[in-house]
């Protein structure tokens, strides 16, 4: 979703699914904007509340001490009268000693000031150190008060669309693979460690499927359950519960590789085979791979139908193994007519109905990988990405790389899942 980025998600019946950073602080600077004073008189305006550029540089000192890892410097920017804050940020510090965070920045957006109090809306942005090339961001609402000239931070909450950050919701343990960095909260490292085997060999299986440039990283957080996982996603827990993982990301400018995280629902992963954990992490890593080439255009049969189609690529599976629903429709006489809708890929739609639409991209892909190529069907994902808009991208992008009509490609489609599903 352009500007405030496109989630993507996986069920956990062994199908599961679905927004940074070295940078330089920038302190506020206030423009004085100059007016020639005529014989006719010419006011000036009102210069800016010189608070502002104070709440900046508390924040600044603020970003600094945890870069430099200086705990009293970071708790230094709170309001020393606020002790339930000052204990609260004393575990966030502490809760975030280990994470390899490479930049932290605070970004006003506005100050709304009254006397000696502010509210400050800012944007927290921050890179882990060797995987992220653009930062996570979150939108943080602050309250400050000024005390002999400084101010202080005196509450600290998401703001709009903002969500929790894994390292408010307890100590993060961190596991670091050969080309994946796992985060953890409330779980043992024995745990953490298969996750991270798993997602080393992710990676590779990916790389082998999309030959397009990536990082070739993945950064996996575990939170402690479906309830602080949602949390993560400013969601309900219930909308969550069968969901294996999830994948985040900002939608950046086009051809750019934001900053993306696989979000593991313990409990759901936690039922899951080796297999199904592998096609799960696999489905989520093709997403991060994928990001920079997926827009507002791009229908979820592809974006997820690809995904899956990497994650069962070499697999050994059969189609009924792999696509059991739409099986089950065949025998009932009922396959789906039209290839699935965005709407289908629901996170509160039935197990079975989810399933059908999973299994129909899915199938929709290896139609064009076999039929045209895998070259094909990854020109025609970039293809459609590349538009800004969904209306005419895929009738444009499936004339210009497969020389067939929607129309034409359904009717393929259907008699392709007759064919392999019998």
């Amino acid at each position: 979703m352009a500007g405030q980025g496109r989630t993507t998600r996986r069920r956990a019946a062994g199908r599961g699914r679905t927004t940074r950073r070295g940078a330089v602080r920038r302190r506020a600077v206030i423009s004085l904007l100059g007016c020639l004073l005529v014989a006719s008189g010419c006011s000036a305006p009102p210069a800016a509340d010189a608070a502002t550029g104070d709440i900046q540089r508390t924040l600044d000192r603020r970003a600094d001490a945890l870069l430099d890892r200086d705990e009293s410097g970071y708790l230094a920017a709170v309001d020393p009268a606020a002790g339930d804050l000052l204990a609260v940020e004393r575990r966030t510090y502490q809760n975030l000693v280990d994470v390899p965070v490479r930049s932290w920045e605070y970004r006003l957006r506005d100050v709304e000031r009254s006397g000696t109090r502010a509210t400050a809306r800012a944007e927290l942005r921050y890179r882990l150190e060797g995987y992220d090339t653009a930062p996570v961001t979150s939108s943080r609402a602050l309250e400050l008060t000024e005390r002999d000239g400084r101010w202080y931070v005196t509450a600290d909450r998401p703001g709009d669309k903002g969500v929790q950050q894994l390292w408010q919701q307890g100590a993060v343990e961190v596991v670091h693979g050969r080309r994946s960095l796992i985060l953890g909260v409330g779980q043992d490292n024995a745990r953490l460690r298969e996750i991270a085997a798993a997602a080393d060999e992710a990676v590779p299986a990916v790389d082998e499927a999309w030959p397009g440039e990536w990082s070739g990283r993945v950064v996996v957080l575990v939170p402690e359950s479906v309830t602080s996982m949602a949390g993560l996603l400013g969601a309900s827990a219930g909308s969550y519960r069968g969901i294996a993982a999830v994948t985040t990301g900002e939608t950046g400018p086009k051809g750019s590789s934001p900053a993306d995280r696989v979000i593991v629902n313990p409990d759901a992963y936690g039922v899951l085979g080796d297999f199904g954990r592998r096609i799960v992490l696999t489905h989520e890593t093709t997403h991060v791979a994928t990001r920079a080439a997926t827009s507002e255009a791009t229908p979820m049969w592809l974006s997820e139908g690809f995904s899956d189609w990497v994650a069962y690529r070499g697999s050994g599976r059969t189609d009924g193994q792999a696509a059991p629903e739409l099986e089950r429709s065949l025998h009932r006489g009922a396959l789906p007519a039209e290839l699935p809708e965005d709407a289908d890929f629901a996170f509160d739609a039935e197990a079975d109905e989810l399933a059908r639409a999973y299994e129909g991209g899915r199938l929709a892909c290896d139609l064009i990988a076999e039929r045209w190529g895998e070259t094909k069907l990854t020109d025609l994902y970039r293809a459609v990405g590349e538009r800004e808009h969904r209306e005419g991208a895929v009738e444009s992008a499936m004339n210009d790389v497969l020389s067939v009509t929607p129309d034409e490609f359904g009717a393929l489609w259907r008699d392709y899942m007759r064919e392999r599903l019998r």
